[in-house]
Protein backbone atom coordinates (compact mmCIF):
# COMPACT_ATOMS: atom_id res chain seq x y z
CA UNK A 1 0.00 0.00 0.00
CA UNK A 2 1.43 3.35 -1.03
CA UNK A 3 1.48 6.41 1.16
CA UNK A 4 1.02 9.96 -0.05
CA UNK A 5 4.33 10.65 1.72
CA UNK A 6 6.10 8.42 -0.82
CA UNK A 7 8.85 10.21 -2.81
CA UNK A 8 8.22 11.35 -6.37
CA UNK A 9 10.89 12.75 -8.70
CA UNK A 10 9.96 16.07 -10.29
CA UNK A 11 11.60 17.05 -13.57
CA UNK A 12 11.52 20.32 -15.48
CA UNK A 13 9.78 20.92 -18.77
CA UNK A 14 12.93 19.70 -20.55
CA UNK A 15 13.16 16.55 -18.35
CA UNK A 16 16.00 17.78 -16.14
CA UNK A 17 15.75 16.45 -12.56
CA UNK A 18 14.81 19.25 -10.17
CA UNK A 19 13.94 17.78 -6.81
CA UNK A 20 12.08 15.11 -4.91
CA UNK A 21 8.60 15.85 -3.59
CA UNK A 22 5.90 13.87 -1.82
CA UNK A 23 3.20 12.07 -3.78
CA UNK A 24 0.66 14.37 -2.14
CA UNK A 25 2.36 17.46 -3.59
CA UNK A 26 2.68 15.74 -6.98
CA UNK A 27 -1.05 14.94 -7.03
CA UNK A 28 -1.87 18.57 -6.23
CA UNK A 29 0.37 19.77 -9.08
CA UNK A 30 -1.29 17.29 -11.46
CA UNK A 31 -4.79 18.27 -10.34
CA UNK A 32 -3.99 21.97 -10.85
CA UNK A 33 -2.68 21.23 -14.36
CA UNK A 34 0.87 22.31 -13.48
CA UNK A 35 2.43 18.85 -13.93
CA UNK A 36 1.85 15.62 -15.79
CA UNK A 37 2.73 12.04 -14.92
CA UNK A 38 5.73 10.78 -16.89
CA UNK A 39 6.20 7.48 -15.05
CA UNK A 40 3.68 5.76 -12.83
CA UNK A 41 3.97 3.03 -10.27
CA UNK A 42 2.68 -0.19 -11.89
CA UNK A 43 0.79 -1.55 -8.88
CA UNK A 44 -0.44 1.48 -6.96
CA UNK A 45 -3.28 3.89 -7.66
CA UNK A 46 -4.80 6.83 -5.84
CA UNK A 47 -8.54 6.61 -5.31
CA UNK A 48 -11.04 9.29 -4.53
CA UNK A 49 -14.81 9.01 -4.34
CA UNK A 50 -15.21 9.70 -8.07
CA UNK A 51 -11.84 9.05 -9.61
CA UNK A 52 -8.92 6.62 -9.85
CA UNK A 53 -5.53 8.11 -10.68
CA UNK A 54 -2.23 6.34 -11.39
CA UNK A 55 0.28 6.68 -8.56
CA UNK A 56 3.08 8.97 -9.84
CA UNK A 57 6.74 7.99 -9.76
CA UNK A 58 8.00 10.87 -11.93
CA UNK A 59 6.14 14.07 -12.78
CA UNK A 60 7.08 16.74 -15.32
CA UNK A 61 6.24 20.40 -15.02
CA UNK A 62 3.99 21.48 -17.90
CA UNK A 63 5.41 24.99 -18.24
CA UNK A 64 8.86 26.41 -17.63
CA UNK A 65 9.41 27.58 -14.10
CA UNK A 66 12.72 29.06 -12.99
CA UNK A 67 13.47 27.47 -9.66
CA UNK A 68 16.73 28.44 -8.00
CA UNK A 69 18.85 25.41 -7.19
CA UNK A 70 18.59 24.25 -3.63
CA UNK A 71 21.75 25.00 -1.74
CA UNK A 72 23.33 21.97 -0.11
CA UNK A 73 24.32 22.96 3.40
CA UNK A 74 27.99 22.58 4.29
CA UNK A 75 27.93 20.35 7.36
CA UNK A 76 29.93 17.53 8.88
CA UNK A 77 27.14 15.08 8.02
CA UNK A 78 27.04 16.19 4.36
CA UNK A 79 30.85 16.04 3.98
CA UNK A 80 30.81 12.46 5.26
CA UNK A 81 27.90 11.58 2.94
CA UNK A 82 29.61 13.22 -0.04
CA UNK A 83 32.71 11.10 0.56
CA UNK A 84 30.68 7.92 1.09
CA UNK A 85 31.80 7.37 4.72
CA UNK A 86 35.27 6.62 3.29
CA UNK A 87 38.57 8.06 4.48
CA UNK A 88 39.94 10.00 1.53
CA UNK A 89 43.51 9.32 2.67
CA UNK A 90 43.56 5.53 3.24
CA UNK A 91 40.20 4.48 1.79
CA UNK A 92 38.98 2.79 4.99
CA UNK A 93 35.22 2.47 5.44
CA UNK A 94 35.13 0.41 8.63
CA UNK A 95 36.88 2.88 10.95
CA UNK A 96 35.33 5.82 12.83
CA UNK A 97 35.51 8.92 10.62
CA UNK A 98 35.83 12.62 11.22
CA UNK A 99 36.21 15.72 9.05
CA UNK A 100 39.69 17.04 8.22
CA UNK A 101 40.81 20.39 6.81
CA UNK A 102 43.10 19.67 3.82
CA UNK A 103 44.81 23.03 4.41
CA UNK A 104 44.76 23.38 8.21
CA UNK A 105 42.79 26.25 9.71
CA UNK A 106 45.85 27.68 11.45
CA UNK A 107 47.39 28.14 7.97
CA UNK A 108 44.41 29.92 6.48
CA UNK A 109 42.34 26.87 5.53
CA UNK A 110 38.65 27.65 5.48
CA UNK A 111 35.48 25.68 6.03
CA UNK A 112 34.53 24.94 2.43
CA UNK A 113 33.49 21.98 0.29
CA UNK A 114 36.91 22.12 -1.41
CA UNK A 115 38.93 22.11 1.85
CA UNK A 116 37.02 19.58 4.00
CA UNK A 117 37.31 15.82 3.58
CA UNK A 118 36.22 12.71 5.40
CA UNK A 119 39.15 11.09 7.22
CA UNK A 120 39.54 8.23 9.65
CA UNK A 121 40.77 9.22 13.10
CA UNK A 122 44.14 7.53 12.48
CA UNK A 123 44.84 9.46 9.25
CA UNK A 124 43.55 12.73 10.73
CA UNK A 125 45.96 12.39 13.67
CA UNK A 126 48.83 11.30 11.41
CA UNK A 127 48.34 14.33 9.15
CA UNK A 128 48.03 16.74 12.08
CA UNK A 129 48.47 20.43 11.27
CA UNK A 130 50.25 19.75 7.99
CA UNK A 131 49.19 19.65 4.38
CA UNK A 132 48.81 16.19 2.83
CA UNK A 133 52.03 16.72 0.87
CA UNK A 134 53.98 17.61 4.01
CA UNK A 135 52.60 14.54 5.78
CA UNK A 136 53.42 12.28 2.81
CA UNK A 137 49.75 11.49 2.23
CA UNK A 138 47.60 11.65 -0.91
CA UNK A 139 43.92 12.36 -1.32
CA UNK A 140 42.02 9.69 -3.25
CA UNK A 141 40.06 12.42 -5.05
CA UNK A 142 39.86 16.17 -5.10
CA UNK A 143 37.04 17.39 -2.83
CA UNK A 144 34.38 19.50 -4.51
CA UNK A 145 30.96 20.94 -3.87
CA UNK A 146 28.20 18.49 -4.85
CA UNK A 147 25.50 19.71 -7.23
CA UNK A 148 21.77 19.18 -6.81
CA UNK A 149 21.82 16.08 -9.04
CA UNK A 150 24.51 14.49 -6.87
CA UNK A 151 22.34 15.31 -3.86
CA UNK A 152 19.33 13.51 -5.32
CA UNK A 153 21.43 10.52 -6.47
CA UNK A 154 23.35 9.98 -3.23
CA UNK A 155 21.53 11.69 -0.38
CA UNK A 156 17.94 10.85 -1.28
CA UNK A 157 18.87 7.75 -3.24
CA UNK A 158 17.13 6.11 -6.14
CA UNK A 159 13.76 5.31 -4.64
CA UNK A 160 12.40 3.87 -7.86
CA UNK A 161 14.25 2.18 -10.75
CA UNK A 162 12.24 4.33 -13.18
CA UNK A 163 14.26 7.33 -11.91
CA UNK A 164 17.62 5.99 -13.16
CA UNK A 165 17.41 7.25 -16.78
CA UNK A 166 16.67 10.75 -15.48
CA UNK A 167 19.31 10.82 -12.72
CA UNK A 168 22.22 9.13 -14.48
CA UNK A 169 22.06 10.65 -17.95
CA UNK A 170 25.57 12.17 -17.66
Amino acid sequence: MASLNHNVLIVSQNYEPMSVITAKKAVILIYLGKAEIIERHPKWVIRSVRQVMPFPSIVRLVSFVHVPRKRIVLSRKNIIKRDGHRCLYCGATHKPVTVDHVLPRNRGGEDSWENLVCACVYCNNRKGNRTPEEAGMRLAKKPQKPNHLFFIQHFVGVVDDRWKPYLFMN
